[in-house]
């Protein structure tokens, strides 16, 4: 691993207590299903690991569906529901992908358009529609207005449902206050493991399971469950929730970030910095640049940070995020995310800066060298 990871909205790095967690787990033998002491003993680990997670957002455990990530949890709660689906044009691939039309603008600074999704609301069928919100952007960090969404979607007898993948344990969350039927999680993004999410069911909403099998999660999800992986989510859980009140350190941390940036390149554009916005992110673009180049110069300093979502072919495309606020190809090209967790430190933060200010000295040398050789050579424009 890059000696600094600043990519905690792609995967956090696993937390020390999840891994304790997951080991002791990993000790115990026998099916959550069985009935005999063996049993029991895993069953009691899922129904700890339930409780934190309902914990972390002030649900009951008995709402607490484990699945196997964010991307299963959003696709039981959006195809299971039946209907019309709505979906801001921000949000995530394994909702955009599962049947949600992007019907619903955003605004310059990424927030979702409540009048917009009044008229979209207005114009369906006769089928109740279900309303996908994110609580908080993958890419931009941006806070989105779910409780007032919801409210909009309850005056036209929909549902709404809120990924809030990117939002757990980095603000706190209320899921009756939100006003959601379902909410998804993943442990990955805070400190747990990969593989372990879970869908969040408001009493009265039961989508239709996208698994045929035995009796797990009460019926709602079969197949025999990952006990370590799962221990391992409710350790993580336990240990944001403990953690919450330090997220304005890390605010200070971005914020410091951003100044710097600015100072170095004035014309680094913050994308969504007028937006309430989770303390740990940073998507920024530099005009003429290019975010694959750039992440990959980081990368060879030592430094990992994000371009677009880190959820298909590994590769840097425009992000859709940022063309629905309204830039243009270029300047979605051009945006790289920092993201900070529970690991992160003044010195990770300083150290992007020197890489980064590196980067810019290479650049503009080129730049200069392709300038000095402009009257031998066609001009060619350079980037990081």
């Amino acid at each position: 691993m890059p000696a600094t990871y600043l990519d905690y909205n792609a995967t956090a790095p696993l937390r020390p207590e999840a891994r304790e967690a997951m080991l002791a787990a990993l000790g115990e033998t026998g099916n959550a299903s069985s009935v005999h002491g063996f049993g029991r003993r895993a069953r009691g680990l899922i129904e700890a690991a339930r409780e934190a997670v309902a914990a972390l957002v002030s649900a009951r455990p008995e709402q607490v569906v484990f699945t196997s990530g964010g991307t299963e949890a959003n696709n039981m709660a959006l195809r299971g529901a039946g209907g019309r689906i709505l979906a801001s044009a921000g949000e995530h691939d394994s909702v955009l992908r599962a049947g949600a039309a992007a019907c619903i603008a955003l605004d310059a600074e990424g927030l979702v358009d409540l009048s917009g999704l009044e008229r979209a609301l207005a114009g369906g069928g006769k089928d109740p529609a279900l309303v996908a919100l994110m609580l908080a952007n993958n890419e931009t960090g941006v806070i989105q207005p779910v409780a007032a969404a919801a409210r909009l979607a309850h005056a036209r007898g929909a549902r709404l449902h809120c990924d809030a993948v990117q939002a757990a344990g980095r603000i706190a969350i209320d899921f009756e206050a939100l006003g959601a039927a379902s909410l998804s999680l993943s442990a990955h993004k805070l400190g747990g493991p990969q593989g372990v999410g879970a869908l969040v069911l408001a009493e009265g909403f039961e989508p239709a399971p996208l698994l045929a099998g035995g009796g797990q999660e009460r019926r709602r999800r079969a197949g025999t469950e990952n006990v370590a992986a799962i221990a391992g989510f409710g350790a993580a859980a336990r240990a944001a929730l403990r953690e919450l009140p330090r997220m304005p350190e890390i605010a200070r941390l971005r914020d410091d970030l951003e100044a710097r940036l600015r100072g170095l390149v004035p014309e680094a554009a913050i994308h969504g910095a007028g937006a309430p916005r989770l303390a740990n992110t940073a998507c920024f673009g530099v005009p003429g640049t290019s975010a694959e180049t750039l992440v990959m110069a980081l990368d060879l300093a030592g430094v990992a940070v994000g371009a677009g979502a880190a959820c298909s072919s590994g590769k840097v495309a425009p992000s859709h995020v940022l063309r629905a606020m309204g830039l243009d190809e270029a300047a979605a090209g051009a945006a790289i995310r920092v993201s900070l967790g529970w690991a992160s430190t003044a010195e990770d933060t300083a150290r992007f800066l020197a890489a980064w200010r590196s980067c810019l000295a290479r650049r503009r040398g080129a730049m200069g060298g392709a300038m000095g050789g402009a009257a031998a050579a066609s001009p060619r424009r350079a980037v990081v």
